[in-house]
């Protein structure tokens, strides 16, 4: 893997990540009328990568950055940068920015300033209120030092704003590799003055071809006959190659004779290419045609899918240092983690990345993988493959426990004995992969209801905390409030309180206040104890 950059180590607290936990082996109101989504004014602008670059470019100018700056009352060492910017139908605007002081970066400093169509400053969202107010120098008394294991970074200053009163630390990045086999990039944050641990997050975290999971599919190739390679032009130039069970470097772009790849099955090293190469595809396209999102990044630039990582690895994961995805082969190298769901998911951490870049621990780092299984599902019912019946279920196609369950339920996820089916006080100390059930649970109610349900032919029967009866709203209402949340409203330290005001607001926006789907949001949180209070 290469290193962070420093641009994108100041951007990034959820740099990366995977499907599963670590360790786990297989065995502000709107008045739109209810409904009326496809002309809403509040709903994402289709966007060419052109006009979102330029989008971008006029809001970095530095006459646009010191006037939010002075609006928003900050120092004179604080300085905005412009990470993203998200233009809605009705020309309001919502850009996020990132924050330095003194020349440093502050981790948990992201803010969204949102402006109406004329550019006036309608409001903003900031991932911390305090002021930021610390000295910059340092002695080297409490500097940690270099890591031995390869890949490890110098450690580096940063003001740390996520929690509490901002103070001087140090960030350091510790490599080598994961007990799982997956590389390791954990970012540990210390206290400058005192060498306190004040946090770490993991920046890699364990989450026509003839496919094992989709069946014949029509991939986007390049070339010629007899040198045809998996790179998709018409989207963004997305590759796949082969890293032929090793663990590092680019891996050999996959090629073919005749463009037709794969036999379906595990014997042939291709298939597993045809099933990831499809899925990135899918990925690509479900944010284009719904969100109105070119690219992961939203830049229009493809990215790499990497299949048969190490040896009988089971689990997937994103990488932002090299916007690439990762694929091992599963137990007994038979079960490739290539399905559509899964490709959707890991893709969809680079989405949160380049967005609202939830912390990668506590609640936040719940409604991180919750985001990613959110839109695993909703490309799955874009795709609408007859091969891969889209459902509320994740990983149901590759068999990671080994007795054919999929690995985590939203209608009900307690079923796989870990994750949280309710918020409790308590949820900030559950791993991120199980107390992401929270905002499952609750996308699942707010999407199809409670109680008893078919969709698709699969039965479902999804509890309420309060007992209470909900009747959903649909995946196509649903996945829109939710993506509306995550760009224009989450921050970096959004937790499950502030999940709920977003995607009210959200909702509010695009359907008005007093909506079925503003209702239904509230009664959805409600019925996973996450309150209003």
């Amino acid at each position: 893997m290469r290193p962070l950059t420093s641009k994108q180590r100041i951007s990034a607290l959820a740099a990366t990540a995977a499907l599963v936990a670590a360790g786990v082996t297989a065995g502000t109101a709107g008045a739109a009328p209810s409904g009326e989504t496809s002309a809403n004014g509040a709903l994402p602008a289709q966007l060419s990568a052109t006009q979102h670059s330029k989008l971008v470019k006029s809001a970095n100018t530095e006459a646009a950055k010191s006037a939010d700056a002075h609006a928003l009352g900050l120092g004179a060492k604080e300085k905005l940068h412009v990470k993203d910017v998200v233009k809605n139908k009705d020309g309001s605007t919502h850009v996020r920015y990132e924050r330095t002081y003194d020349g440093l970066p502050v981790l948990g400093g992201d803010l969204v300033v949102h402006k109406s169509a004329s550019g006036k400053r309608t409001g903003t969202t900031k991932a911390t209120t305090a002021k930021i107010a610390v000295s910059t120098e340092a002695s080297s008394a409490h500097k940690p030092t270099l890591a031995k294991a390869k890949g490890s970074e110098a450690p580096r200053k940063v003001v740390w704003a996520a929690e509490g009163k901002p103070v001087l630390a140090w960030e350091t990045v510790v490599g080598g590799v994961q007990k799982s086999g997956a590389p390791n990039q954990l970012h540990v944050i210390t206290d400058a003055k005192t060498g306190k641990k004040l946090f770490e997050f993991q920046g890699i975290k364990e989450g026509t071809g003839n496919s094992q999971y989709s069946g014949k599919v029509e991939i986007g190739t390049s070339g010629s006959s007899g040198k045809f390679t998996m790179t998709d032009e018409a989207r963004g130039g997305n590759k796949t190659t082969n890293l032929d069970n090793g663990s590092s470097g680019d891996g050999e772009l996959f090629t073919d004779e005749d463009d037709t790849w794969g036999d379906g099955t595990v014997n042939d090293p291709a298939t597993a290419g045809v099933d990831a190469h499809y899925g990135a595809g899918q990925t690509w396209d479900y944010y284009k045609d719904v969100h109105g999102r070119e690219g992961i990044a939203g830049d229009g630039k493809g990215a790499v899918s990497r299949v048969h990582y190490g040896d009988n690895y089971v689990n997937a994961f994103w990488d932002d240092s090299c916007f690439c995805m990762t694929y091992g082969d599963g137990q007994n190298n038979e079960h490739p983690l290539t399905a559509l769901d899964v490709a959707a998911h890991e893709m969809s951490h680079g989405v949160t990345s380049t967005t609202a870049n939830l912390n990668y621990a506590g609640e936040s780092g719940g409604l991180n993988e919750a985001t990613s299984d959110i839109f695993a599902a909703a490309v799955e019912f874009h795709a609408d493959s007859p091969e891969d019946t889209p459902d509320y279920m994740v990983g149901e196609k590759i068999d990671i426990n080994g007795d054919g369950t999929p690995l985590r339920y939203m209608d009900e996820p307690s079923k796989d004995g870990q994750s949280l089916d309710y918020w409790d006080s308590n949820a900030g100390d559950v791993d991120v992969h199980y107390s992401s059930g929270i905002a499952n649970h609750f996308f699942f109610l707010l999407s199809v209801g409670s109680g008893e349900r078919e969709v698709n032919g699969v039965q479902y029967n999804s509890p309420t905390k309060d007992g209470s009866k909900i009747d959903g709203i649909g995946i196509e209402k649903a996945e829109q409030i939710w993506f509306k949340a995550l760009t224009e409203q989450m921050t970096s330290t959004t937790d499950y309180a502030d999940a709920r005001k977003a995607t009210i607001a959200s909702a509010t926006d695009l359907y008005g206040a007093d909506s079925a789907e503003v209702k239904t949001v509230e009664a959805a949180w409600t019925a996973v104890n996450v309150t209003g209070s």
